[in-house]
This record gives structure tokens, sequence and C-alpha cells, in this order.
């Protein structure tokens, strides 16, 4: 009986698993590219977030990294295309180079797997965690990432590559030119707003801010006393008389007229009129010393005139329409409130514009904007070519009310309370949509 003899070959296993140097240099790239995905997720996030004003901001605050944000905030078309084009390198590259790794070492079943846990590790630790890190941070992330953005858009290659991509893009979307500006009259309010809610600033300050943007924007007619309130002196009555009408009124400054409002002379000034009357000059007629009146158009921009009486130095204009007729009066004390609301003297006694006379139910001046009214009251009462809320009420009835005449309106009764020959002077304001009391108080029941 013979015997075979079988020789069996020894088999290494660790040199399945050997590691060259080679593949050391491979997994330190792949590495580095894996924590530059990160570092250009930060970037982008964050940079596109940052507007010029924060920027701004933190270069007033001489923050580091403020300046080269400035610059990039500036226009932003220019660094995404590289930082994109980057992050899509990277990701690229590096799972190349993952995968050729891995094929070498565990051949394909490996590759199979570690592609999927590269996606997941790539998407958690290379996307989500620094893009949500930036999101959380902006201003930090930005100052951080700016100054290396900012080098790396300079770059030969990328440089020329951003031009040829933004070349591309606008080839096929048409840039908005109507929507060019970083920020809006819009999102300033906004911002002045959300600001309020945070605490930031205090509702004063959140006030001041809307009537300074919406400054620029408002028109003498907004501000103007209207004709039928002017108080005005005629050219023949007498130093004497002009003072104590003054007086009783309360004005520093007296329109002198010759016929009627539309020919207006001039006006006078208190202190003139005291000076006058010590002279012995009691007697005399106005018209003597009367002082040079401008006159504007009612559709001047208000921060226009202001910028004239502040050159021009006067306090006192006459407002007059399209056909030279007088519709009212303006002056410095009417722009200043405009912005910093109502400045009552300390003998004046300002009737409220709008009081609450039972729920749901408000007394309102007629003269008041339909602007303040809605956001008084928290209503949405149309606006038009009028002013006014009783600009409204004739452009709805199409005449003058008679008191006690209603009519509804975006879920509103609205009653003429008081009329005055032609003028309109209270109306009440009803929410109907809440069932509140439907009977309109009597005039003599507010008539205070």
């Amino acid at each position: 009986m013979s015997y075979k003899t079988v020789h069996f070959n020894h088999i290494n296993h660790t040199d399945i698993f050997a590691v060259s140097g080679s593949d050391i240099a491979l997994l330190v790239v792949a590495l580095i590219l894996f924590v530059l995905t990160g570092i250009l997720a930060v970037a982008e996030t964050s940079l596109v977030r940052t507007n010029k004003t924060k920027a701004l901001a933190a270069a007033n605050d001489k923050l580091r990294g403020s300046k080269a944000l400035l610059r990039l905030s500036a226009n932003p078309k220019e660094f995404l295309p590289s930082i994109l084009f980057s992050v899509f390198v990277c990701q690229t590259v590096g799972a190349t180079l993952i995968g050729v790794l891995v094929g070498h070492l565990l051949g394909g079943i490996g590759v199979l797997i570690v592609t999927v846990c590269e996606v997941l590790l790539v998407f958690i630790f290379a996307e989500a965690i620094p893009k949500h890190w930036a999101i959380t941070n902006t201003d930090k992330a930005g100052r951080l990432v700016a100054p290396a953005v900012e080098f790396l858009i300079k770059l030969p290659l990328l440089s020329y590559l951003s031009k040829i991509l933004i070349n591309i893009s606008e080839f096929f979307i048409k840039p908005n030119k109507e929507n060019t500006a970083n920020v809006s009259e819009m999102e300033l309010l906004a911002m002045a707003d959300v600001a309020l809610e945070e605490q930031v600033i205090e509702s004063d300050e959140r006030h001041f801010i809307h009537s300074v943007i919406e400054f620029g924007d408002t028109i003498v007619r907004e501000i103007m006393k209207p004709r039928a309130d002017i108080v005005a002196v005629q050219k023949d009555e007498t130093v004497a008389d002009a003072l104590d009408l003054a007086i009783n009124k309360g004005y520093s400054r007296l329109p002198v007229y010759s016929k009627n409002l539309d020919d207006i002379s001039g006006f006078v000034v208190t202190s003139d009129l005291i000076k006058f009357l010590r002279e012995g000059s009691s007697e005399e007629p106005v018209i003597k010393f009367v002082r040079q009146l401008k006159f504007v158009p009612e559709t001047k921009k208000v921060s226009s005139l202001l910028k004239e009486m502040q050159s021009k130095k006067f306090h006192l204009s006459v407002v007059v329409d399209e056909y030279g007729s007088t519709v009212g009066l303006v002056s410095l004390e009417d722009i200043i409130e405009e912005l910093l609301g109502e400045i009552v003297d300390e003998d004046d006694y300002e009737e409220p514009e709008i009081t609450e006379i039972s729920p749901n139910r408000y007394l309102v001046a007629s003269m008041i904007s339909i602007e303040d009214v809605n956001e008084a009251i928290g209503i949405e009462l149309p606006v038009g070519h009028w002013d006014t809320l009783g600009g409204l009420v004739l452009d709805e009835l199409g005449h003058i009310p008679e008191t006690g005449e209603s009519f509804d309106i975006n879920g509103l009764i609205i009653t003429a309370q008081k009329v005055e020959g032609t003028r309109i002077a209270k109306l009440i304001i009803e929410k109907k949509h809440l069932e509140s009391e439907t009977e309109s108080l009597l005039p003599s029941e507010l008539d205070q």
C-alpha cells in the first residue's frame, strides 16, 4: 500500500490586509479632502447668509476677519462658484481615493460597504454638522472663513473657472435688475419689528425707525394743517387784534390774507406784534409788518421741504394745489412731529384721535391718516387717492354725510358722529363681525 504525500502551501492571511506606503498616502489625502469639504460647507452657508449690513457692522467693530467678510458680501456671485466647484472637487476626488484604497485592500464587497458608510459620514460630518453650526453662528463662522475664501477665489484657475460659470449662469438665468438691492425698505421695517420682538430695541425705537424710513416717501399733503383749520388774520386787522387772536389760539405765527385764504400776503410773528404794540403801533394794520411766506406744492416730498427750511431758515409754508389755491399750511413742527410723534406744549390740550367708547367701537377724528387708524385699531381700511379717514368716507358716499349716516366697508360700520357744515369732524368705527352693539351713540353723548 503506497501513500501519497500531499503538501499544503502555507497561506499568510495577513497578506490580504497588507498596507503599503502609497495606501497610507491615499488615506491621508482623502481625510484632508474630507476636512476641507466640511470647512467649505461652513463657508458656503455662512457667507450666503451674511448680508452687507451685518458685515459692515462687524467691520465697524473692527472684528478679526470682518474686512474680508465685507468685501465678499458686496458681491456674493464672485465667491459662490469657487466654493461650489471646490466642494465638488473635494467630494469627488475624496470618494475616488477611498474607493481605490478599499478596492485594493478589501475587494468589491468591501467597496460597497465602505461606500455606504462614506456617504453617511460625509453627509453627517462634512455637510449637516458644519452647516448647522454655520447657521447657528453665522457671524462668527463668516469672519472665520472669509480670509481663506478670499485667498481661494484669487487662485488663477478658480478665478478663471468662476468667471466661466458666472457667464454660463447669466446666459440661462437673466439677472433681476429690479431686485439688486441687498436690503429693501420693507426688509428694514421687518428687521425693526423682529428686533422689537427679540427685545433688542424698545418700542419707541422701533416706531422711530419706521418713521425715518417712511419719511422719505411722505408728501406735504399728508402732514399739513388743512385749509379748514387755518387760523389767519385779515390784512386790515390791527396789531392789537392780531395779537389777541394769536394768544387765544396759541400760535406764534399767523398768515395774513387780503380777500380770502387764496390771497395770502405773508405772515406775522407774535413776538413782532408784542414789540410793535409796546412801540405804540397797536392800531396799525398788520399788513405793514408781514414777513415773506413760502409757497410749496402739496405733492412736495417732506424730506425735501425739511432740507429747504434748514438751508433758507424759514418755519412756515403755504401749501397750494395744482390750481394755485391754498389747501393748507405746513410748519417745521409738523415735519418734526412726523418723525418724533405729537409734540404738545404745557398749556395745550390734545384731544385723542382715537377713543374706544365700548368694546370694538371707536370714536375717531376724521383727519387721522388711513395708515394710522389701521395700525391703531387693527383693521384694514382701503388705501387710495385719499390720505385721511374723512377722505375715504367722502369717496365712498359721494357726498357730505349727515350726522348719523353710516355705511359698511371691509367688515366695519363707519358712522358720521359729528359733521360741522361741510366738514366731517368725528366718526364712529365699529367691527360688525364681532357682533358688538349696533346702535350709534348720539352726538350729545360724545361731543366733549
